[in-house]
């Protein structure tokens, strides 16, 4: 679903004349409604009495997303606020999926056999979403060359559409040995801005919030500028997130190792230094071989700040409050993602979305990244079991369409690039 679909959605956009502006937008606005919906999850997963019926539930929702898509790729047209609006669908009913997810899969997969079953399943997942993403960019770029990209975006859709339904499907034929943990509980939000400033995990939050509106004031512009500034074609797209998804997947058994050696805090240290020149790094020069210079890069130093943040963030999370916790973290989360995105939104807006002005936004970014290691250096040394690298390195899903953005783990996988 994510390879076929989502990773396409600012691509559609273009494709339909909806503009850039548009195409940065839908991969980052209609992420609010994903943030509100959680808020909904523990209190359905209460009523409902099951963390699986309440996935499903969403999963299906999510499926049935893409068939206005489809019909608008055949019809060949889609206003902006109906195309943000499907998206909000998409993304509420992902979204709202995560916290639950979480927790039940915990409960699921024994202690026992999660390192080696987490490890093989990221393996496959990532696999997936490659695969559709490559497939998806082969269709694209040749459909276009006969005039054929809005029936390439229908086939996608449709196929992105059954691969949920079948998602959904095994998703049901799943067990669920803990309906519900014992001593589920609401966390409240007083204990919460508590906890933001006055715990080691919460003022890791605030640095995790920090970077992830400096990635997103750039991260949902990188397709627009590639696709009409420089004018790659879909193949060239492909091979960019293709050299940022490798780099990642191999660098990741080494960060793994190396956390175990130097720990988990100054692995993302080096991260979280490894991520700052990124996307300014577009200013230097636009030469699609240092394009992809920098992918590499980058798919490095995101695999290092992705590993480091989840073994420092999810092992203080106890079972029965995980769902709360996950929801308002990655509301919080969710927040900062879109809270960038209209920021660097709004410079490209008053720049007239000109060449300069995405080289602007870019840098910006970076500058917001490094001022971001001054919250950084306020969190003190976190405890982490080096026997748990195994599990939380495999759990590291893959980046995004909006090229450039760490993800919390019940955020949906994504296809991300390097910047």
């Amino acid at each position: 679903m994510v390879g076929f679909g989502e990773t396409y959605f600012p691509a559609f956009a273009l494709a339909v004349g909806l503009g850039e502006m548009a195409a940065g937008m839908v991969s980052s606005v209609p992420l609010v409604a994903g943030g509100l919906m959680q808020l909904a999850s523990p209190l359905a997963v209460k009523l409902l009495r099951s963390h699986r019926r309440w996935v499903v539930i969403c999963a299906v929702i999510q499926a049935l997303s893409f068939v206005p898509l489809l019909i608008a790729a055949l019809a060949g047209s889609i206003g902006t606020t109906t195309l943000l609006l499907v998206a909000a669908v998409y993304w509420g009913a992902g979204l709202a999926t995560g916290p639950a997810w979480n927790t039940w899969i915990g409960t699921l997969v024994p202690p026992s056999i999660r390192p080696r079953f987490f490890a093989n399943r990221t393996r496959i997942s990532q696999a997936g979403v490659f695969a559709g993403f490559l497939i998806g960019g082969i269709l694209l770029q040749y459909a276009s060359t006969n005039g054929r990209s809005l029936h390439a975006f229908a086939i996608l859709f449709g196929v992105a559409g059954v691969c949920r339904v079948v998602s959904a499907w095994m998703l049901q034929r799943h067990s669920e040995p803990v309906p519900l943990p014992a001593n589920m509980r609401q966390i409240p939000w007083k204990r919460v801005r508590h906890h933001l400033h006055a715990s080691s995990g919460g003022r890791l939050l605030v640095y995790l919030v920090a970077v992830q509106a400096a990635a997103q004031m750039a991260g949902p512009f990188f397709t627009p500028f590639m696709l009409m500034k420089l004018n790659f074609s879909y193949g060239d797209l492909v091979g960019l997130f293709s050299v940022a998804f490798f780099s990642k997947v191999i660098s990741l058994p080494a960060w793994g190792r190396v956390a175990k050696k130097i720990g988990a805090r100054q692995l993302l240290w080096i991260g979280g230094i490894g991520i700052v020149p990124l996307s300014g790094g577009w200013l230097v020069s636009q030469n699609f071989a240092w394009l992809m210079f920098l992918q590499v890069l980058g798919g490095i130093a995101w695999a290092a700040y992705e590993l480091a943040f989840f073994l420092l963030f999810f092992e203080s999370i106890a079972e029965e409050e995980r769902t709360s916790v996950l929801t308002i973290y990655n509301l919080l989360n969710t927040a900062a993602w879109v809270a960038g995105s209209l920021v660097g939104g709004l410079v490209l807006s008053c720049l007239d979305m000109s060449f300069r002005g995405y080289l602007i936004v870019f840098g910006s970014s970076s500058l917001g990244r490094l001022f971001a290691l001054l919250l950084l250096a306020r969190i003190p040394s976190i405890v982490v079991d080096s026997g748990e690298v195994g599990v939380r390195t495999a759990a590291v899903r893959p980046g995004g369409s909006s090229l450039d953005t760490p993800v919390l783990p019940s955020l949906p996988d994504q296809i991300r690039d390097g910047h």
